[in-house]
């Protein structure tokens, strides 16, 4: 006989059998549930003082049967019957109300999040007989303010309601609802959800940051969910009332994945996860999968794989003995090793093979600067917050085509020109990723071969996006990056791009107050300030006196043969 879920406990051997006896029950699929099946039902649950409920197959089999308390009945996880996109369950609840009231706000919510064919409530009168069913089903699209519908009350001689063509109906107006999205745009749609223990003001902005990295990862945005909390919930981030009413929105606006602000550590993805049909990320697995995105170089990708392989590896999640393997033989009997632990290891074994790649990339590169420091020409390595503008900066001082585009991290791999200036001064200018606001640390390990070119640069030029109404939380991002790398020693020029879109008296102010030099580096014109403010730092660094076991550029041997494939306005990857 199949077991009874939900609360079991203290009911006589009588009842349990009762219960046990529903199993063998056969429901026509055209009716919501036969009279005799209500009456048992509610005759049982009068007797207990709890809620009693089945879950019917659309064949009319008997699949689940539930005991709850006297106010709720939790349906067990019916992970056999998942919904496909554009579909239902297959699963209709019937279930008792103790007091006859109609259906509640978690009967309606467990229609949404299990997709149910349908939820039904039985109210019982006072002598234990079936009084009213309150009936609810989903409704397709959005054009609705509820993702449901409740149907008037039912009496017990009304429950032949033709339930298998109403759900046939409701399927196939869901199948054209999700085939019209798909064909419209194959992209995923995003629920974006932040929690913040600061202002307001402060949650938008980061909301705002996260709305630009989803489309700058090819994901539509079809809302987004900010919940200010004195603390943040440790299981679930946002609290778990809040998280049926995000995953009940996600459903009604059409949504395919949620996208959290905040990292979300292994046991709150587990705790969200178990409560949310649809895939959940955080703002760090969005960032590494733009990362994925954008990575052209082999060292790019080595280095990204690593930073995704680090931060996949303790959250991978296992499901007990169950996907054991059994070992035969003397002390080898018993759960062996676990699926889990097989992808485990072999994660490990993947990781230490990327490492043994980057540290002979990092040996290349070491040996490629050992050739550049040989030519003593300054470096100078542009730095700055993503879409400040730096690759567009550098095609305008070296007349090159590097890609640049208004999006975060348009371009990943770095790349190296070099460039002359008037008074017969050549230096190379390096362009590096771009920085962002809470910088994943695995990405930052992962790109060390990368960052390890600031640490030899001359100097460095902060790019700064003077028009973005955050650039100033953005350059304390910057800096405290900068802090982290251990060089905030080098000399730093401030260089305020997008001056276009600023007013000239308020460009100049940030000028002053920041000690910089505004450009706007799609025009060419404005160049020359910021030109002739490089030129007089880096003769100014030639000309000071070396610190001892500092090696200046004009400290070491005459010029030697030019690198290998570095020319004038070509692109020379660091990788």
């Amino acid at each position: 006989m199949k077991r009874i879920f939900g609360n079991c406990a203290g009911l006589k051997p009588n009842q349990t059998r009762r219960l046990e006896n529903l199993y063998r029950r056969r429901m026509p699929p055209e009716v919501l549930v036969t009279p005799e099946l209500a009456r048992d039902l509610c005759l049982l649950s009068h007797e207990i003082r709890r809620q009693v409920g089945v879950l019917i197959e659309r064949s009319g089999r008997i699949v689940f049967i539930v005991v709850g308390d006297t106010r709720r009945i939790v349906i067990p996880a019916p992970d056999d019957y998942r919904a496909a996109p554009g579909r239902l369950s297959g699963l209709r609840c019937i279930h008792t109300h103790l007091n006859g009231e109609p259906l509640t706000q978690d009967d309606l919510t467990d229609l949404a999040l299990l997709r149910l064919d349908l939820m039904a409530a039985v109210g019982m009168a006072a002598d234990g007989y079936p009084r009213s069913v309150h009936v609810a089903h989903l409704l397709p699209g959005t054009a609705e303010r509820l993702p449901h519908r409740l149907l008037p009350p039912l009496s017990p001689a009304e429950l032949d309601i033709d339930c298998t063509a109403m759900i046939q109906a409701l399927e196939g107006e869901l199948s054209r609802v999700v085939a019209a999205r798909s064909a419209g745009d194959a992209r995923e749609r995003a629920l974006l959800v932040g929690v913040s223990t600061a202002s307001r003001r402060r949650a938008e902005e980061s909301m705002a940051e996260l709305k630009e990295l989803a489309r700058s990862g090819g994901v539509e945005v079809v809302g987004s969910v900010i919940q200010l909390r004195d603390q943040v919930d440790h299981r679930f981030l946002i609290g778990s009332g809040k998280l049926r009413d995000l995953a009940i929105q996600a459903l009604q606006e059409g949504a395919t994945i949620i996208v959290f602000d905040q990292e979300l550590n292994p046991s709150q993805i587990r705790s969200i996860t178990d409560q949310v049909e649809i895939k959940v990320v955080d703002r760090t697995q969005l960032i590494l999968d733009i990362f994925a995105q954008r990575a052209q170089s082999r060292e790019g990708k080595l280095q990204v794989e690593l930073a995704q392989l680090k931060y996949l590896l303790p959250r991978l999640l296992g499901k007990g003995t169950a996907m054991s393997r059994l070992a035969g033989g003397i002390g080898g009997r018993g759960p062996g090793e676990t699926k889990l632990e097989v992808d485990r290891r072999r994660v490990r074994k993947r990781i230490n093979q990327l490492e043994d790649a980057l540290e002979e990339v990092r040996r290349h590169r070491r040996q490629r600067r050992s050739k550049r420091d040989k030519r003593n020409l300054p470096v100078l390595s542009i730095i700055g917050y993503t879409n400040a503008g730096k690759s567009t900066l550098l095609n305008s001082l070296t007349r090159s085509r590097v890609l640049a585009e208004s999006r975060l991290f348009a371009t990943l791999d770095p790349s190296s020109r070099r460039l002359r200036f008037p008074r017969d001064l050549e230096v190379i200018v390096t362009d590096t990723v771009g920085f962002i606001r809470d910088l994943p640390q695995d990405l930052m390990v992962a790109f060390r071969a990368t960052l390890e070119e600031l640490e030899n640069a001359d100097l460095l030029l902060h790019v700064i996006d003077a028009s973005n109404p955050r650039f100033e939380d953005q350059i304390l991002s910057v800096e405290k990056i900068i802090g982290e790398l251990h060089i905030e020693g080098k000399p730093i020029l401030k260089v305020l791009n997008k001056i276009d879109r600023v007013d000239p008296e308020v460009a100049a102010n940030l000028s002053r107050r920041h000690a910089g030099v505004s450009v706007s580096a799609v025009t060419p014109a404005t160049l020359r300030p910021l030109i002739e403010r490089v030129q007089s730092m880096v003769e100014a660094l030639q000309t000071a006196p070396a610190e001892p076991g500092e090696n200046r550029p004009d400290d070491g041997p005459p010029d030697g043969e030019p690198e290998p494939g570095f020319q004038d306005a070509t692109t020379r990857h660091c990788g």
